[in-house]
């Protein structure tokens, strides 16, 4: 059975198409995973099943009586509330059904007869209703998922004004799965998760009865839950049955066909159209000619599409600095609280350094404090002098300049062709370089960020998070510029995947942290 049938879905934003004829099904139980390259339209399209925007032409119709879960991570908590009050809110219709429960107790002291025999019935169901629903061990349930995504170590009952960014989000995924909706809709649901936590969510969905859909750059973990692909290419989803391995073995049979057809039927075409060129004027073969010409009138030609701009990264050298960049000694790092106790670090010329560590036990912290931006609560930090730093951002806000404009803004000395170029090579494309930097995705940003720190010399490169949004080939071509940068590096991420074999070292704040993790 459908529960969802997208049919013949286009849109399109500011001139640039998105979605043509797109078609999906979910089926009970599929658990789809949504892939295609940054900026080919994922996150628009979950936006259009959702009801977050409609199409320009098409249909949703999802089947009736369905609940539906979106991990947003711009939802808000307030303050006030603890995580455990956020988690408890997942059950907000069994708490109310609690609540009429024990007001019907209440109003029995006043009746008799009938009207108690009624309304002993009523409270009979209510309480086979939260029963069975699993209402009585519900904090049990609620502190196995909030340990499983590592809440249960920041403690349930700190208010979710004090998280970070990553430890919110865990929040919201954590109270996403407890609702357990029919339909869960996951957009890089891993980008804050550190490897233990990914392994935890990975098995829950591996073992999940309901359908989801999911959007990642995490190849091995998707790899891992879905049995659906959707590709969306070109504006074109097309839908695929089996894992990831699956997906790429099919696509690239279907690709070597479409290639092998579209250079049999040149052959083809090339033969028709010489024989029509020396027949069409002879009065004996001016007949053949014109049958061939009507076959190639009618022809289907087909076509074989562009191959998208590949991104190529390469960051450049500043002068060499001295043996050591940054030398730490007896560092906290913290703001109103320690978050660690006092540490020596160096940074090494040179030296390619990986951190990790669950969230909210400093990593940013500790580049921010590494760097000079924020003060170490004690301790003392010295820089070399030659020192020349490029800092990607884990997050970084959009604005209404276009990633053209975004350049320009830091590079006013160069021309419009040299700054197109650069975009260029970062796998952007003449529609992504012309638009808004609020209106790109999550990847494309990321792109204009990176092609900002491949413009300037330097000699201590500083990577939070850099692969949160990126695709798979940006992610390659990321991982390879890092191995032949000729320079520091230091870099957050949380796929092993990505960096064993590019850094010497691995710092862990698990070693430094004053928190029980």
């Amino acid at each position: 059975m459908s529960i969802l049938t997208v049919t013949h879905v286009t849109h399109g934003f500011g001139g640039r198409q998105i979605l043509e004829d797109a078609s999906f099904r979910l089926l009970k139980g599929e658990h789809v995973g949504l892939v295609g390259a940054n900026g080919e339209g994922k996150t628009t399209f979950l936006d259009i099943i959702t009801g977050k925007r409609p199409p320009d032409e098409g249909t949703v119709e999802w089947c009736n009586h369905i609940t539906t879960g979106y991990l947003d991570q711009h939802s808000t908590l307030e303050k006030g509330n603890s995580i455990r009050d956020i988690l408890r809110s997942a059950f907000d219709s069994m708490y109310q059904m609690e609540q009429d429960m024990l007001g019907l107790y209440d109003k029995m002291g006043d009746l008799d007869g009938a009207a108690l025999d009624k309304l002993m019935e009523e409270v009979g169901e209510l309480q086979d209703i939260l029963e069975h629903s699993g209402f009585y061990v519900l904090d049990t349930k609620i502190e196995e998922y909030a340990n499983g995504l590592g809440l249960g170590d920041i403690g349930l009952e700190r208010d979710v004004s004090e998280l970070s960014g990553g430890q919110r989000a865990k929040v919201l995924l954590a109270k996403l799965l407890l609702e357990n909706p029919m339909i869960l809709i996951l957009d890089e649901p891993t980008n804050f998760l550190d490897e233990n936590h990914i392994t935890w969510l990975k098995r829950f969905l591996q073992n999940y009865e309901n359908a989801f859909i999911l959007v990642s750059h995490d190849i091995p973990f998707l790899n891992d839950v879905v049995n659906v692909i959707y590709h969306v290419e070109r504006c074109v989803l097309t839908r695929y049955t089996g894992s990831y391995e699956d997906f790429q073995s099919l696509y690239e049979l279907k690709k070597r066909q479409v290639e092998q057809a579209y250079e049999k039927q040149q052959k083809e075409i090339a033969h028709l159209e010489e024989f029509v060129a020396k027949n069409k004027a002879r009065a004996a073969t001016a007949t053949m000619a014109r049958s061939r010409m009507k076959k190639l009138e009618k022809m289907d030609v087909i076509e074989i599409a562009k191959e998208k701009p590949k991104p190529t990264f390469a960051f450049k050298s500043a002068r060499t600095p001295g043996r050591y960049v940054i030398e730490a000694k007896g560092i906290v790092l913290g703001y109103d609280d320690p978050l660690t106790k006092p540490v020596d670090v160096i940074v090494e010329r040179n030296r390619k350094i990986a951190i990790r560590g669950v969230n909210g036990l400093g990593k940013s912290t500790l580049l921010n404090t590494l760097l000079g931006r924020i003060p170490a609560m004690e301790g003392t930090i010295e820089h070399d002098q030659f020192m020349e730093v490029g800092y990607f951002e884990q997050e970084e806000r959009g604005n209404d300049r276009t990633a053209l404009e975004e350049i320009w803004a830091e590079f006013p000395g160069m021309t419009n062709g040299e700054v197109r170029s650069a975009l260029a090579k970062c796998g952007l494309t003449t529609d992504h370089i012309e638009t808004q930097m609020r209106v790109l995705s999550g990847g494309e940003n990321a792109k204009v960020r990176l092609c900002k720190l491949m413009l300037r010399p330097m000699n201590l490169l500083v990577l939070d998070e850099p692969t949160n949004h990126l695709d798979v080939d940006a992610k390659e071509a990321l991982k390879e510029a890092i191995k032949n940068y000729r320079g520091t590096v230091l870099l957050v991420s949380h796929e092993p995947e990505f960096y064993q074999d590019v850094v010497q070292d691995i710092w862990s704040v698990e070693d430094w942290t004053t928190k029980v993790v």
